[in-house]
């Protein structure tokens, strides 16, 4: 018998992957699934990026990368950082990694020791906690609801510090709320961490470009805080560069100094054509991307209006990114006379099932109550998949 590791134990598998695989399952025999599980942009990556890429293969841009990345690209990503963001990394302190992802998790393992604690605002990005378990350190979660914006305050998140507490995590905008924190929430958050001088703040920004309520705001901007702060960036949401797998942190020296240090054992040097994709992407124009913000805004729009007509979705108004998170609580307990719907993952197995519809539970984001859809996909699937929800919602009473 096969015994593995016994850190298999500590983490649990992606909802979002797992019910994005079911999805394809179901096609494959034939089902006509709508999918809004996974958080993907329905774009093709813009012309001038995949063009660079083209060029990097002709230019010979074929051997092993440094690995915290080219300086050309790093020094782009600090360029950006102070004229985006008002933030001041030199290209020393910023690493690219094989996605935002790689970057959370090499972060993570620098920070933590055995116990150490990280504060989590719920709803949460699904991997937070499973990396936080996968580093050994103890997730820690403050709760917010629908009528909050799904924004904790304040007063909330100090009352969770404990002299265990080494970080603190969160996105803005929100995966999966859409939540975005606005320039004065930040202040407040950042202004009660300046009283704890121990605890770091990690700031994933992935979805920076996809904001419907004007400039994204960064907490690493204010300087009482910022020799704290590691911002988490990447290519994947804002110029539809999921497959690229390219993502970067600005930091202390010494957290970058250590997340090469690991990532010199893992993977080494991020691909170095998606590399010199990268640096087209930042260093050209963004109106692809602000085209794609429309059209993500536009679809915001007629999904929230849509689903205003089902009976007892609680919604708030996402500020950025493309996902709802509606409270479905209201159908707990109820059936359809042969189903019973006890919680959030057999409402999802029961659209999915009835309404050959894919989303998530929010159990997976911290939020048991709620489910996610993602509309990064065509007005038309959505106006169906939503009219099909309707449908086998009003069977369960």
């Amino acid at each position: 018998m096969i015994e593995l590791a016994s850190r298999l134990n500590r983490i649990v598998e992606s909802n979002t992957l797992r019910m994005a695989k079911l999805s394809r399952e179901l096609q494959a025999q034939g089902k006509d699934v709508i999918n809004l599980s996974l958080g993907e942009p329905d774009f093709q990556t813009p012309q001038h990026i995949k063009d660079a890429a083209k060029k990097a293969i002709d230019d010979g841009f074929t051997f092993y990368t440094p690995v915290v990345g080219y300086l050309d690209l790093r020094q782009t990503i600090s360029e950006k950082f102070k004229r985006e963001n008002g933030l001041d990394y030199p290209a020393d302190q910023i690493v690219v990694s094989t996605g935002a992802k790689q970057s959370i998790i090499n972060v993570l393992l620098s920070l933590l020791n055995a116990g150490d604690e990280v504060i989590i605002p719920t709803p949460f990005w699904v991997s937070y906690s499973e990396m936080v378990k996968l580093s050994e350190g103890v997730p820690v979660y403050v709760h917010s609801n629908v009528t909050q914006d799904y924004k904790p305050t304040v007063s909330q998140i100090e009352a969770a510090i404990t002299p265990k507490t080494k970080a603190f995590i969160f996105s803005s905008p929100c995966n999966p709320t859409g939540s975005v924190f606005t320039k004065d929430e930040l202040y407040n958050i950042a202004k009660m961490f300046e009283k704890y001088p121990n605890i770091y703040i990690i700031s994933d920004e992935i979805y920076e470009h996809i904001n419907f309520i004007g400039k994204h705001e960064s907490i690493g901007q204010f300087d009482f805080i910022k020799d704290r702060v590691i911002t988490i960036n990447g290519m994947s949401k804002g110029f539809a560069m999921t497959g690229w797998r390219l993502g970067y942190i600005g930091a202390p020296k010494i957290i970058a100094q250590a997340c090469e240090k690991l990532q010199g054992q893992f993977t080494s040097g991020a691909n170095s054509i998606a590399q010199r994709a990268a640096l087209a992407a930042l260093k050209g124009s963004l109106e692809p991307t602000i085209e794609m913000t429309k059209a993500f805004h536009r679809r915001r729009d007629l999904v929230l209006g849509l689903m205003k007509e089902i009976e007892g979705f609680k919604l708030n108004i996402p500020g950025g990114a493309f996902y709802v998170f509606p409270d479905v609580s209201s159908y707990f307990g109820k059936s359809d006379g042969t189903t019973i719907i006890n919680n959030c993952e057999d409402l999802c197995m029961y659209i999915l099932h009835n309404a050959n519809v894919s989303i998530v539970g929010g159990d997976s984001f911290g939020a048991p109550e709620c489910v996610r859809f993602s509309y990064a996909t065509s007005d038309e699937k959505l106006v169906e998949a939503i009219k099909r929800i309707k449908e086998v919602l009003s069977k369960l009473k």
